[in-house]
């Protein structure tokens, strides 16, 4: 059996995963102002929505992926649909592969944030899409009304306006890379979504998203503001992203959105049944072991850290349910294979132990 047999077969079963975690959504959604709880709820519920009818298709079988018209090349093949303010995927196609730019920001943004997501994964990578085999990138925009969210289905992504705390979700190319990465844990290690695999999972995503904005940016390590979300949050809000990666639990504290729960190190470890066991909360952890290794590394940090993380997550030898300590034993022996016994290991390991995930 090849390693895209067991890739197809892991993807069988895809989560539904949304950048704004729902512990978040449920704070605003006991504000007493109703210009904020409303669409709060409303969000839960389209989230609620989706994620049945994600089990669904689980169930009954998603259909398969239209062939990319350059399956066998390098080139992405993005499609663009409108929902229109609807909670029905995908809408109305507004922009293929190759189509000029239109009047709609929302749409143009999108489709180059799914095309610098493509250009790293190949460029740093060598993988062609998400699936390694050219698999078609999909996005709506516009989805439901004041939809405070962004989401990837197991099949496709699907980008909200935001309200009166988010703004439009295309605006940080990193929330637009991290939904799609995804994709990229669905066939490749396909974490549980729950506890600290499903904590991993986020992470993951959080990583590569991180290195597309930096790529985009021409951003070393040492440049890079390790901010997950940056520009997302309104005005009115006291933070400056969803997440930060340097500094977990920093991100925001807000009288509305409450503080950053994100702990730093495994001394914080949060314990709760929320949010499928704390998958965005505890992500911080490996979110910061990554960002240490980054920037002792330094230069750009596809190219190091990013290459570890990429090998690890793709090497085929970690279980859906791993732990942080089988994922940082996992990209030790990446680490070695790659690189040897040189700065790499030493900064790795010195890592994942500033972080307190034990690698022995």
């Amino acid at each position: 059996m090849t390693q895209c047999d067991i890739a197809a077969m892991k993807a069988t079963h895809p989560v539904f995963c949304t950048i704004v975690p729902p512990h978040v959504l449920d704070k605003l959604a006991q504000a007493d102002d109703p210009a904020l709880a409303g669409p709060a709820r409303r969000t839960l519920e389209a989230d609620a929505a989706q994620r049945t009818h994600r089990r669904l298709t689980t169930v009954l079988g998603a259909p398969p992926a239209a062939p990319p018209a350059d399956a066998a090349g390098d080139k992405p093949h993005r499609t663009l649909y409108d929902a229109q303010h609807r909670q029905e995927l995908p809408g109305v196609k507004v922009r293929g592969e190759g189509d000029e730019p239109g009047q709609d920001a929302t749409v143009n943004r999108a489709y180059a944030g799914l095309g610098a997501t493509f250009d790293l994964l190949l460029k740093a990578f060598g993988r062609r899409s998400v699936d390694g085999n050219g698999l078609p990138l999909v996005a709506s925009v516009h989805y439901g009304e004041n939809y405070g969210n962004a989401f990837w289905d197991g099949r496709q992504m699907v980008f909200g306006d935001g309200d009166e705390i988010f703004r439009d979700f295309t605006l940080p190319v990193d929330v637009i890379a991290h939904e799609l990465a995804h994709g990229l844990t669905q066939y490749t290690a396909n974490f549980t979504y729950f506890g600290q695999p499903g904590a991993l999972n986020e992470s993951v995503s959080d990583v590569f998203g991180s290195l597309v904005k930096q790529y985009v940016n021409d951003q070393t390590a040492e440049q890079a503001d390790w901010l997950i979300g940056a520009g997302l949050l309104a005005e009115r809000v006291t933070g400056v992203a969803l997440r930060s990666m340097k500094a977990p639990g920093t991100a925001y504290d807000d009288d509305v959105l409450g503080k950053d729960p994100q702990p730093a190190t495994m001394a914080d470890y949060v314990r709760t049944g929320r949010d499928n066991g704390g998958v965005h909360i505890n992500s911080g952890i490996p979110n910061r072991a990554f960002y240490l290794l980054a920037t002792a590394l330094g230069g750009k940090a596809w190219e190091g850290a990013g290459q570890i993380w990429y090998d690890t997550l793709t090497g085929g030898g970690l279980q859906v349910d791993a732990s942080f300590t089988d994922f940082a034993r996992a990209t030790v022996a990446a680490a070695h294979a790659r690189f040897g016994d040189g700065e790499e290991q030493e900064a790795l390991l010195k890592a994942w132990s500033q972080v307190g995930v034990p690698t022995g």
